[in-house]
């Protein structure tokens, strides 16, 4: 045997791509080891007999300009139409269900009229497809979400914030007005109560989005947002950082803020800890967030304390930046969050 032939035998038999090889009237005259495995033994035999409508006990419809699956102008019909050079086509497979195939359908010896009918498996490629759309519709969410809780932590730092203190101040002032003691103490107890809701209401516009983050970088929000936690839960966090004041991308910079805040949230609540470590590098290109504690740990692989959603979202927010999110925990020994994500493209601030 010549080489040619000998590579068009090798291609034939261990092609990935399904070859079925048909006469003018529809009968079977070959198909290779990959188109084989494709259908089950009934459809071969009776593609083999001859049956025109054999394929069609398999085939779930192609993909028209109009329709995701449609029989109309089968390709069987219209065999040489430049419709069916290259198309999409569904077929019922014995061992993987519907499966989505890049098909070609044309003859290549109009004398006898035989048509060659290759299929390509684009299983992996359809994956690949929705996994990149769910990506980007999650990170059309996350940017929404993050741009609403920036709006209403403007709204009420710089709109409710500043009507409460205007009136916390007129309540001041009303004290020098009146010798009426028991009006005295009803005032007293009003500036107590809005001053104490100035407060939250303060906390809860930076815990929904600081303006420190914008503004001045991981930096400065990880230590405003320590702080906070300090004071207002007695929790000691170890920080330690090597980025001085430089700037990351935003969508990065969120994502380090809210894994961090979100693990330093669930060493408070579920390890019974009053201490937390928290260190921030960046190495080779690469930003490393690690977050510890001493805490009562859990068995990874078993659902965690409250509702998981915590660490779900922390690896999906991790993901989304081309980042890798791990943890590492056990009964009794703590739990380590680490979150690398590659900064490569990051622009320095000074």
């Amino acid at each position: 045997m010549d080489l040619p032939n000998l590579l068009m035998t090798k291609l034939f038999e261990n092609s990935m791509e399904a070859m079925f090889f048909f006469d003018r009237e529809g009968k079977a005259l070959a198909m290779n080891p990959a188109a084989e495995n494709i259908v089950d033994k009934d459809i071969l035999k009776q593609l083999y007999q001859g049956n025109p409508q054999a394929l069609c006990g398999t085939c779930r419809g192609y993909t028209s300009e109009t329709e995701l699956r449609t029989c109309l102008n089968c390709y069987f019909i219209t065999p040489d139409s430049e419709d069916f050079t290259s198309y999409q086509v569904y077929l019922e497979t014995k061992d993987k269900g519907i499966v989505p195939y890049a098909a070609t359908f044309h003859t290549i010896d109009y004398e006898q009229g035989i048509r060659v009918f290759m299929l390509r498996d684009l299983t992996r490629q359809f994956k690949t497809q929705e996994k990149f759309y769910q990506n980007k519709m999650m990170k059309h969410v996350i940017e929404a979400q993050e741009n609403e809780r920036k709006r209403i932590s403007r709204e009420l730092h710089d709109s409710v914030a500043q009507e409460l203190m205007s009136a916390v101040i007129d309540l001041r002032v009303l004290k020098y007005m009146t010798s009426d003691e028991q009006l005295l103490r009803k005032v007293k107890q009003t500036e107590v109560s809005m001053t104490r809701l100035l407060n939250d209401i303060r906390n809860l516009s930076v815990e929904l989005r600081p303006a420190a983050l914008d503004d001045f970088g991981l930096e400065a929000a990880f230590r405003s947002h320590f702080k906070r936690m300090e004071q207002s839960y007695g929790l000691v966090i170890e920080y330690k950082s090597q980025l001085s004041e430089k700037r990351y991308e935003s969508e990065i910079e969120t994502v380090m803020y809210r894994v961090c805040q979100e693990a330093v949230l669930n060493a408070l609540k579920y390890a019974q800890v009053d201490t937390v470590k928290v260190s921030l590098t960046e190495k080779d290109d690469v930003l490393r967030l690690l977050v510890e504690d001493e805490g009562t740990g859990f068995k990874l692989g078993d659902e965690p304390s409250g509702t998981g959603l915590g660490l779900f979202g922390m690896q999906e927010r991790a993901e989304l930046v081309g980042g890798t999110f791990n943890v590492d925990s056990g009964i009794g020994r703590g739990t380590r969050i680490l979150l690398q994500v590659p900064v490569g493209f990051a622009q320095g601030k000074e």
